[in-house]
């Protein structure tokens, strides 16, 4: 008994530890958010990942794709506010893999896969897909990320410790997913769709071209599971969401273009 006494003592000095080292801010969108690690812990975690990556992952050896995807980075990353495009040294890598898909790491790293060009199939969607991936570091989605699997993981050790029942376990493990971590993780996904949209924007994309781009991608999904399981919003909700706030970055796009900002990528 003094010996689970002290395992739940513990335990919970451990949680009241995490909640007090942590940060409450806010998204781009305004939405508030809860952060334990800084912003040099998360990009030197980026950056090593990135580094794994490029070390695990083939590199594509195609020259004019990687041509073509870092002139769509370099745009994308142009239009980024000053004090975070000279934050961080910004690189994309193509890799040379069949998959639709990119990502972007705090610390201003990004990789694209040579499947996402068969989908993404001119320079607005491929950007339309990276300032949305980029939308996920200007809004701190991976620390937030992190920092919930953290506190998760204690809360779930006192449950352990505790010494409730399996099959109770799995319920709350499911509750916690289904009720927390995928419908938040939806919502960093629209999140970062809206906040792509208008970087794109910014940067002299086509707004328009980022429904086009998820008509693609719904064409070449294939079977999806129900929407309430997934952690992405479906096509047709990115697609309804986009629609609605397509005039607002046409007006982005028009100040973008008063400043000369018309890119010229060539696949």
């Amino acid at each position: 008994m003094i010996l689970f006494s002290r395992r739940v003592a513990f335990t919970s000095a451990l949680s009241a530890g995490l909640l007090s080292l942590a940060a409450c801010t806010s998204s781009p969108l305004q939405r508030s958010q809860v952060v334990l690690y800084s912003e040099a812990d998360m990009a030197a975690r980026g950056s090593a990942a990135y580094q794994q990556m490029r070390e695990e992952t083939p590199v594509s050896e195609d020259a004019r794709a990687i041509r073509y995807v870092n002139c769509v980075a370099d745009h994308v990353v142009e239009a980024l506010p000053v004090e975070v495009r000279t934050r961080y040294a910004w690189e994309v890598t193509l890799f040379a893999d069949e998959q639709a898909n990119a990502f972007a790491l705090p610390g201003g790293k990004m990789g694209v896969y040579e499947g996402l060009l068969d989908v993404a199939i001119n320079q607005h969607q491929l950007a339309a897909v990276m300032a949305h991936e980029v939308g996920h570091v200007l809004a701190n989605h991976s620390n937030e990320r992190a920092s919930q699997s953290a506190l998760r993981n204690v809360g779930f050790g006192v449950a352990q410790i505790l010494g409730v029942s399996d099959a109770t376990l799995q319920a709350i493990d499911m509750g916690t997913q289904l009720g927390v971590f995928l419908p938040f993780n939806r919502t960093q996904e629209s999140e970062a769709d809206i906040v792509g949209l208008s970087l794109m924007a910014q940067a002299g994309f086509e707004p328009e071209e980022s429904i086009s781009l998820w008509e693609n991608m719904a064409a070449s999904g294939g079977g999806r599971q129900p929407e309430l399981l997934s952690t992405h919003p479906s096509p047709a909700s990115r697609m309804s969401d986009l629609r609605a706030r397509i005039p607002a970055a046409e007006a982005e796009l028009d100040a973008a273009q008063a400043l000369g900002r018309f890119p010229d990528c060539i696949r």
